[in-house]
């Protein structure tokens, strides 16, 4: 059974079709992919996914249970995490405060500390910037919080939007490494990326979306090698 399953999904703002009848799948313990250039979709898809914007018709699973109505908050609950494009930390709390509003959802003090010292393992700048106000910390490293905080609800999957945006090549190397070691850790991911490259050596399989349809699909592999893939999204 597919963790996450989306069937004929389709999105529209005002008369605009943002997402036309998409259907992908995300098994438990993937790394899946959607590439795809701006404007196609990919953001809208996760928004739509994780409750933040409304569907005109499709269907979406989750762990079995269909969540298409199903409001943001409570998708949390059930085991879904979103970092969203463009980190959105709130800058006037500290790292500490930011890293335990994600986990609001959870009531047991020892497993919030359990899950606050597995997240420092991940991202040791979070812990030496503990008491420092997010708004003060470099991009990479507000990438770094936002991964922690949604780590905080101890998701089953963690749906990421353009982690590498904005930053340096070594940053990016660095994020990706953890998104490789939360996924051998267990977590499910799905991963909304511009760098196709990179997403694609790190995925098990992916979907490709173009101007609000998927286009292609197949392991990552497959994809890497595509000739239309390297011409269109990897500069060959």
């Amino acid at each position: 059974m597919a963790m996450l399953k989306v069937t004929d999904l389709s999105v529209k703002y005002g008369v605009i079709p943002a997402l036309k009848e998409i259907s992908f799948e995300v098994g438990e313990g993937e790394v899946v992919a959607l590439i795809g250039a701006n404007g196609a979709g990919k953001t809208t898809t996760l928004h739509t996914v994780t409750g933040l914007v409304e569907s005109v018709s499709g269907k979406i699973e989750f762990l079995g249970q269909d969540i298409t109505k199903v409001p943001a908050h409570k998708i949390v609950a059930m085991g879904m995490a979103h970092v969203p494009e463009g980190r959105r930390v709130f800058p006037e709390m500290t790292v500490y405060q930011n890293l335990m509003l994600g986990a609001y959802t959870r009531r047991d003090a020892d497993e919030k500390n359990a899950s606050l010292e597995s997240v420092y393992g991940h991202f040791p700048r979070l812990k030496e910037r503990a008491k420092q106000m997010a708004g003060t910390l470099s991009g990479g490293e507000q990438q770094m919080l936002a991964m922690g905080r949604a780590l905080m609800s101890r998701p089953k999957i963690l749906l990421m939007d353009e982690p590498s945006m904005g930053l340096s090549p070594i940053l990016v190397n660095e994020i990706f490494n953890i998104i490789e070691e939360v996924s051998k850790e267990g977590t499910t991911v799905l991963l909304v990326e511009q760098n196709a490259k990179k997403a694609l050596a790190l995925a098990d399989r992916a979907y490709v979306l173009e101007t609000g349809s998927i286009t292609l699909s197949g392991s990552a592999d497959e994809l890497l090698h595509n000739d239309e893939i390297k011409k269109a999204y990897l500069g060959e």
